[in-house]
């Protein structure tokens, strides 16, 4: 039986991720050109670190796949990378994690055939490049009639906001947020927003996920930070506990 994520390459000519540039090839470097920052890399690490737990629920097999700054192949260009839009971070679900035994260089739509769930960009500019709808070469064009996530999201650090965008009979529509600021992804049973804190020695207003009953979801050094302040406290509350039981005991001596 032909499995629907690795479809054999005998049926198509078109080239697969082995056969194309990889993430870091001229289309990223000329997003980099255009403006990329430190706080890009930290963000995505972020974002993936703390969602892996629901994922890993959501997908118990394994069967899904994170891209941060891997080129989406749409269409055959010459070069290549012209058919590529490289998203700063995206999530895919129902595909196995290795394709054909092997990690990708890329995400080949030709190849792969499902649409990433939701993708985000991270503006660097003043945000034309991520809104440009120009048939054939804008970005929000490109994933609005052609890779068509049902979400995409505009991330603006130096604004403290976020767009999010739902595909709706084909076009892509404002979700409104909700009575928390946040942007609901119920298939994904989360809530997108913006958090302002510390994160990695950086206070900055930090894109985060948060659960649908808006608890903030954390990153592993979080949890573990909470784990260690559960048990210092537990560790202290059974001090105190013993020193009230000695206290009880000499008094009735």
């Amino acid at each position: 039986m032909t499995s629907a994520t690795n479809p054999p390459t005998a049926l198509t000519p078109f080239p697969d991720h082995t056969q194309l540039p990889e993430s870091d090839g001229i289309f990223v470097f000329a997003e980099r050109a255009g403006g990329k920052n430190c706080q890009e890399h930290p963000q995505s690490i972020l974002l993936t670190d703390s969602i892996t737990p629901v994922l890993k629920q959501l997908n118990p097999e394994g069967e899904y796949c994170i891209g941060q700054d891997l080129g989406i192949y749409w269409r055959l260009t010459d070069p290549p990378e012209k058919g590529a839009e490289a998203p700063d971070w995206f999530y895919v679900p129902n595909v196995a994690f290795l394709l054909n035994g092997q990690t990708r260089r890329s995400y080949v739509l030709w190849q792969e055939f499902i649409a990433p769930l939701i993708v985000l960009e991270f503006v660097s500019g003043d945000g034309s490049e991520e809104r440009d709808k120009t048939p054939w070469k804008g970005k929000f064009w490109v994933y609005e009639q052609v890779i068509r996530p049902p979400f995409y999201a505009i991330y603006e650090v130096s604004k403290a906001s976020v767009e999010v965008y739902h595909l709706i009979e084909g076009q892509y529509q404002v979700l409104p947020a909700n009575e928390r600021g946040h942007y609901p992804i119920v298939s994904l049973g989360v809530e997108l927003g913006i958090w302002l804190g510390e994160y990695q020695n950086v206070e900055l207003p930090w894109l985060r996920w948060w659960d649908l009953q808006g608890n903030l979801l954390l990153s592993g050094d979080e949890r573990t930070e909470q784990e260690s302040q559960r048990a210092e406290q537990e560790s202290e509350r059974a001090d105190r506990l013993t020193a009230q039981l000695r206290r009880r005991g000499a008094a009735c001596r």
